[in-house]
C-alpha cells in the first residue's frame, strides 16, 4: 500500500494517482454501457515511463551493495512491468472491441498495479537511503562504545579527531532527512534529538578530559567515570531515538486521551497487516535481517505491547507481555543463527516454526484481550485534572447510568490530586484546599452508596450529584489557583542554590566546616531542583493547559532536569575534591550551563502553561505577604529578617518583569507591547529605591525616617506591579452564550394549566410574512448521519462535526469549511462501506446526485470526486487558518495554529491517492462474465482490499483530528487579532437546545 512519509514519494505518487483516477472513471463509465475511447497514446506514454523506471531501478540494484534493496526492489519492478503489460493488452483489446469486459478488467488491474508497484518501488529505495543514514548513526555509536578505553590525552586527541567527521556527517544527513519528511511530529523528534546530541558532545569531551586528569593525578576517578558514562549513555539514547524515528513511516493524529478501544483496534489492525510479511520472513531461511519482514515482525510485537498496556484484565496484559518477551528472545536467537549462515540448519528452522506458532497465539491473545476490554466497558480516567472533571460531570449529569465506575474513579482521582498539591501549599491555601477535598469525597461516598443500593435516579441522588458537580468545579479552580501560587513561590529564583553549590565547591581545602557546608549546599540544590521539576509536572497535570505539545514538553524537560541534577552534583563534587583541576572546573561550568538551560526552558514552559495575569497577581500577593513580614521584622528590630524579606520582594518584582518581558516579546501588537514595556520600565525603576530603603532600615530599624522612606518606595513598587498586571491582561470579550449547566430532566413536566388557547385562523386575503433567515446553520446539521460502531470514518467525521457544531458558521469561514469537510467525510465513509441514500448529504453540499452501485455504497467516480473535494476543502481550511494566523499578534498562538494547520494539505493529498487505490478495488473481488459465458476472476485478494481500506480509515481519522485541532487553535488565536487590519471573524457559540 502507498506510504507518504517523504515529500519526494508524495510528489511522485500524486500525479500517478491522478492519471490512474482518470482510467478508473473511464472504466466505470464503460460499465454503464459507454464505449471506451482509444487509449493507445496514453498507455504508450505510460509504457515508456515504466520502461525508464524499470531501467533506473535495475541500474540501482546493480550498483548497490545493499542486499535488502536487492531483495525488495525486484518484486516491485516486476509488478510495475506486469501492470504496464496489462494496460497495453487492455488498450489493444479495447481498440478491437470498445465494450470488452475482459479488457476493462485488465485496465483496472493494470491501473492498480502501476500505482501500488510504483509505491513499493519508491518505498524500497527510500528504505535503502534510510539504512545508509542509520549506518552513519551506528558508526557514531561505535565510537561512543570505545570511550572507556580513552585514558590518555593523546588518546583523547585521536578520539576527537576521528569522532568529529562522522558526527558531522550524521548531523548533516539527519538534518537533510528531517527536511524531507512530511510528518511534522517526526521532524520535531529528529530536530530535538539531534540538538541534544550537538549540546552533549562538548560536555562529553570535557567529561573524558576530566576523567583523564583526575586519573593521572592519582586520585579515585570513580565520580568522573560515572559522569562520563552518564554522558555516553545520554548521547547513545538520543542516537538510538534518531534511528527509531528514521524508520517510522506513519503517524496517527490521536486525541490526547484517545479511547482505549480505538487505540487497541488500530494496533490490532496493524498486527493483521504485518502478520503475513512476518510469517514469510520466518519461513525464508535466507531472509535478511533488517528487511521488510524483519521490521514487520518487530512492529507486530510493538502493536501487541500497545494492546497489553490498555487491557482491563491484568491476566490478559501479563500473558501478552510474557509472550512478546518470549518471541523477542527467540527472534534474537534466530537472527544470530542467520548471521552465522545457519539459517537453514535444523535448529534455525525449528526456531522459526516455533516463533510462527507463538505469533499465531499472540494474535489470538490480542483478539481476546480486545474483546474482554470492550465487553467490560471500562475506560481509563483522563490524564489531566480538566479531563477527569469532564468525565466526572458526565457521570453526575446522569448518576443512574452505569459508566463502569469511570466517573466515580475520576472524581476520587481529582480529590487525590488536590490533596497532593495541598501538601506543598502554605496556609491558609492548604486548609481551604483540603476542606474542598474532604467535602467532595464525602459527597462522592454518599452518591456511590445510593448508586450501589439502586437509587442512582432518586431525587436524593440527583440533588447530591448537582451539589457534587458544583463542589468539583470549585475544587478544580482551587487546584489551579494553588498551582499558580506554587509556581509563583518555587520559580521566584531558580539559580541561587546552584550558585551556592558552585561557591561551596571551591572553598579552599582546610577551611573549617568545608565538608559540612558542601554537603548542605548539595542537598539544598538537589531538593530545590526536584521541587521545581515536581511543581512543573503538577502544572502539566492539573494546571488546565490545553496545549498538548506544551504539556508533553513540560514532562520531557522535567525528566531531563531530574536526570541531570545528580550529575551536576557529581561534577561539583569532583571540583570540591580537587579545586585546582582546571579541566574539572570547566566541565562543572558546562554541566551548570546545561542544567540552567534546561531549567530556564522549564520555567518558560510553565509560564506558558499558566495564565500570565494570574501569575503576576500571585506574585503581587506574595509581595504583600513579604511586606507584612518586613513590618514585623521592623517591629522586632531584626535586621537579617528585614533584608531577607526585602530581597524576596525584589526577586518577586524581577519575576514579574520576566513574565512581562515574555508577554511583550510574544506579541506583535505595538500598542500592547508599548503598554507592557512602559509598565515594566516603571516597575524596574522602583526596585532599586525599595532595596536601598530596606538597607537603610536594616542599618537602623528604629529610624522612623528610614522606615517611611522604605514604605513609600515599597508602595510605589506594589503600585507598579499592579500596573504591569493590568497591562498584560487581555479582555477576551464575553461569550454571548457560555455553555450553561444541563437542565435537571427530572424537573421537566407538562403544565397542568390546561391546553393553550387556539390560535386565530389564517386570513385568506393576506400572505403570511417570510420567516427571518436563520442565524446559524441548524438546517444543514440535521442531515448529518448518526455514526455506528463499525464506521470509523463516520465516527471521525462526527467528532469534527460535534467540535464545529458548538459555533455558528455566520461570519466564520473556518467553521463553515470545517462543517463542510465533516459532511464530505461522512459521504466518503458511506461510499467506502455500505449502501446509502446521499440525497440529504448531497443537498447540503450542493452536489448533484450520483448513481449508487449495489452493495458498494457508491460509484468509483463518486469516491474519487469526494476525495478530491475533501482535499480542496483541506486547502481552504489551511488558507483560512493561515490568514487568521497572519493577523494574530500573539506569536505563540500563531505558531500553534500554523503547526496544526500545515499538516492538513499533506493529509488531504494522501487521502486523494488512497481513495484512488480504494477505487481500483471497488467491486474488484466480483468475477466479470466473459463473452464465452465463463467468468474472469479478480487477481487481487480481499486482504489487499482490506489493507487499502484500513489505510484510508487511518488517513481520514488523521485528517479529521488535524482539522479539529485547527478549529481549537483558531478560536484561541482569534482573541488577539490586529485591530487595524480590517480582518473580522466571529466566534458565536451556539445556544444549547435546552436554553432555547
Amino acid at each position: 500500500m502507498p506510504v507518504f512519509h517523504t515529500k519526494t514519494i508524495e510528489s511522485i505518487l500524486e500525479p500517478v494517482a491522478q492519471q490512474v483516477s482518470r482510467l478508473v472513471i473511464l472504466h466505470e463509465e464503460a460499465e454503464d454501457g459507454n464505449a471506451m475511447p482509444d487509449l493507445a497514446r496514453p498507455v504508450q506514454t505510460v509504457k515508456l515511463a515504466v520502461d525508464n523506471l524499470v531501467k533506473v531501478g535495475y541500474d540501482t540494484i546493480n550498483s548497490s551493495e545493499d542486499q535488502i534493496l536487492k531483495q525488495d526492489m525486484p518484486p516491485a519492478l516486476n509488478r510495475v512491468e506486469e501492470a504496464s503489460l496489462l494496460l497495453l493488452q487492455a488498450s489493444e483489446m479495447l481498440r478491437a472491441d470498445p465494450f470488452s469486459a475482459p479488457a476493462r478488467k485488465k485496465l483496472i488491474e493494470g491501473s492498480r498495479g502501476i500505482l501500488q508497484g510504483t509505491s513499493s518501488l519508491l518505498l524500497a529505495f527510500d528504505e535503502s537511503e534510510v539504512r545508509k543514514i542509520i549506518r552513519v548513526c551506528k558508526n557514531v555509536l561505535e565510537y561512543l562504545a570505545i570511550t572507556e578505553v580513552v585514558e590518555r590525552m593523546e588518546d583523547l586527541v585521536t578520539y576527537v579527531r576521528n569522532l568529529t567527521p562522522v558526527l558531522t556527517r550524521m548531523t548533516k544527513e539527519v538534518d537533510a532527512r528531517e527536511k524531507e519528511l512530511t510528518h511534522q511530529v517526526h521532524r520535531e523528534m529528529l530536530v530535538r534529538s539531534l540538538e541534544q546530541v550537538k549540546n552533549l558532545t562538548p560536555v562529553l569531551i570535557s567529561g573524558i578530559k576530566t576523567f583523564i586528569t583526575v586519573k593521572d593525578s592519582g586520585k579515585n576517578p570513580q565520580d568522573t567515570q560515572a559522569n562520563r558514562d552518564y554522558l555516553v549513555r545520554k548521547m547513545s539514547d538520543e542516537i538510538h531515538e534518531i534511528i527509531r524515528v528514521l524508520q517510522l513511516t506513519t503517524y496517527d493524529e490521536e486525541e490526547w486521551d484517545a479511547d482505549d478501544i480505538t487505540v487497541m483496534k488500530k494496533a490490532q489492525s496493524g498486527i493483521e497487516q504485518k502478520m503475513k510479511q512476518a510469517t514469510d520472513w520466518l519461513q525464508d531461511p535466507a531472509a535478511l535481517i533488517g528487511s521488510l519482514g524483519d521490521k514487520a515482525l518487530h512492529q507486530v510485537l510493538d502493536d501487541a505491547r500497545k494492546i497489553a498496556e490498555r487491557c482491563t484484565n491484568p491476566a490478559d496484559r501479563d500473558q501478552i507481555l510474557k509472550t512478546v518477551g518470549d518471541i523477542e528472545s527467540m527472534v534474537d536467537a534466530l537472527c544470530e543463527l542467520r548471521q552465522l549462515g545457519k539459517g537453514d540448519s535444523p535448529q534455525a528452522m525449528s526456531l522459526a516454526r516455533e516463533i510462527q506458532k507463538k505469533l499465531g497465539d499472540l494474535q489470538n491473545m490480542t483478539n481476546v484481550a480486545i474483546a474482554n476490554t470492550e465487553r467490560s466497558g471500562i475506560r481509563r480516567p483522563a490524564p489531566t485534572v480538566d479531563g477527569k472533571v469532564e468525565q466526572a460531570r458526565t457521570w453526575l449529569a446522569n448518576p443512574g447510568m452505569d459508566d463502569k465506575g469511570l466517573g466515580e474513579q475520576a472524581t476520587r482521582l481529582v480529590v487525590s490530586e488536590g490533596r497532593k498539591i495541598a501538601n506543598s501549599c502554605p496556609e491558609p491555601m492548604r486548609k481551604e484546599l483540603l476542606r474542598l477535598c474532604d467535602e467532595t469525597e464525602i459527597l462522592t461516598n454518599q452518591l456511590a452508596d445510593l448508586i450501589r443500593n439502586g437509587q442512582g435516579n432518586s431525587p436524593q441522588a440527583r440533588a447530591i450529584a448537582n451539589h457534587l458537580s458544583e463542589k468539583l468545579f470549585q475544587l478544580k479552580n482551587k487546584i489551579k489557583e494553588a498551582l499558580i501560587n506554587q509556581v509563583a513561590e518555587d520559580f521566584i529564583d531558580i539559580s541561587t542554590p546552584l550558585k551556592h553549590l558552585s561557591e561551596a565547591s571551591i572553598v579552599p581545602i582546610g577551611t573549617p566546616g568545608r565538608d559540612q557546608n558542601f554537603a548542605e549546599k548539595s542537598q539544598n540544590f538537589e531538593g530545590h531542583a526536584n521541587k521545581l521539576a515536581d511543581t512543573a509536572k503538577m502544572v502539566a497535570t492539573a494546571g488546565g493547559c490545553r496545549n498538548k505539545k506544551t504539556v508533553e514538553e513540560i514532562f520531557k524537560t522535567s525528566a531531563q532536569v531530574d536526570d541531570l541534577t545528580p550529575q551536576v552534583t557529581t561534577a561539583a563534587k569532583i571540583v570540591f575534591q580537587d579545586p585546582g583541576n582546571q579541566a574539572a572546573q570547566e566541565h562543572f561550568d558546562l554541566m551548570k550551563k546545561r542544567w540552567m538551560d534546561n531549567m530556564e526552558r522549564l520555567r518558560g514552559l510553565v509560564d506558558e502553561a499558566v495564565d500570565s495575569s494570574a501569575l503576576i497577581k500571585a506574585e503581587e500577593e506574595g509581595i504583600m505577604r513579604d511586606t507584612e513580614r518586613v513590618e514585623d521584622a521592623i517591629q522586632m528590630k531584626d535586621p537579617p529578617r528585614i533584608g531577607a524579606h526585602a530581597s524576596n520582594i525584589a526577586r518577586r518584582a524581577n519575576r514579574v518583569l520576566q513574565v512581562a518581558q515574555q508577554e511583550a516579546e510574544n506579541s506583535e501588537d505595538p500598542k500592547y507591547v508599548d503598554h507592557v514595556n512602559q509598565a515594566a520600565s516603571n516597575l524596574r525603576a522602583t526596585i532599586a529605591p525599595m532595596v536601598q530603603g530596606a538597607k537603610g532600615v536594616s542599618m537602623n530599624p528604629a529610624d522612623t525616617n528610614a522606615q517611611q522612606n522604605w514604605r513609600k518606595a515599597n508602595q510605589t513598587l506594589i503600585d507598579a506591579v499592579r500596573d504591569v498586571r493590568g497591562a498584560v491582561t487581555v479582555d477576551a470579550g464575553v461569550d454571548q452564550f457560555p455553555p450553561p449547566p444541563p437542565p435537571d430532566l427530572s424537573e421537566l413536566k407538562i403544565s397542568d394549566g390546561g391546553a393553550p388557547p387556539r390560535p386565530p385562523l389564517p386570513n385568506d386575503n393576506a400572505t403570511p410574512p417570510r420567516p427571518p433567515p436563520p442565524e446559524t446553520d441548524d438546517e444543514d446539521e440535521a442531515a448529518f448521519p448518526t455514526p455506528q460502531a463499525n464506521q470509523p470514518i463516520m465516527m471521525a467525521a462526527h467528532a469534527l462535526h460535534m467540535e464545529a457544531k458548538q459555533w455558528s458558521s455566520k461570519d466564520n469561514d473556518i467553521i463553515a469549511a470545517a462543517k463542510k469537510m465533516a459532511l464530505l467525510m461522512a459521504k466518503l465513509s458511506q461510499l467506502v462501506r455500505i449502501p446509502f441514500d446521499f440525497k440529504g448529504l448531497n443537498s447540503v453540499l450542493g452536489l448533484k446526485e450520483s448513481p449508487v452501485l449495489g452493495g458498494e455504497g457508491g460509484s468509483k467516480k463518486d469516491l474519487i470526486a469526494t476525495a478530491k473535494s475533501i482535499a480542496e476543502s483541506s486547502e481552504e481550511v489551511t488558507r483560512l487558518a493561515k490568514k487568521l494566523a497572519a493577523e494574530c499578534t500573539d506569536k505563540q498562538m500563531r505558531k500553534n495554529l500554523l503547526q496544526v494547520c500545515e499538516r492538513i494539505p499533506t493529509i488531504g493529498t494522501q487521502l486523494k491517492i488512497l481513495s484512488t487505490v480504494k477505487a481500483t478495488m471497488l467491486g474488484a473481488q466480483e468475477p466479470i462474465p466473459a463473452p464465452d459465458g465463463s467468468e474472469i476472476e479478480c487477481e487481487s485478494s480481499s486482504k489487499e482490499d482490506q489493507e487499502a481500506t484500513e489505510m484510508l480509515v487511518g488517513n481520514a481519522q488523521n485528517l479529521m483530528q488535524a482539522v479539529k485541532e485547527t478549529v481549537r487553535a483558531a478560536e484561541a488565536a482569534s482573541i488577539k487579532i490586529r485591530v487595524d487590519s480590517g480582518y473580522t471573524i466571529r466566534w458565536l457559540r451556539r445556544r444549547p437546545w435546552y436554553t432555547s
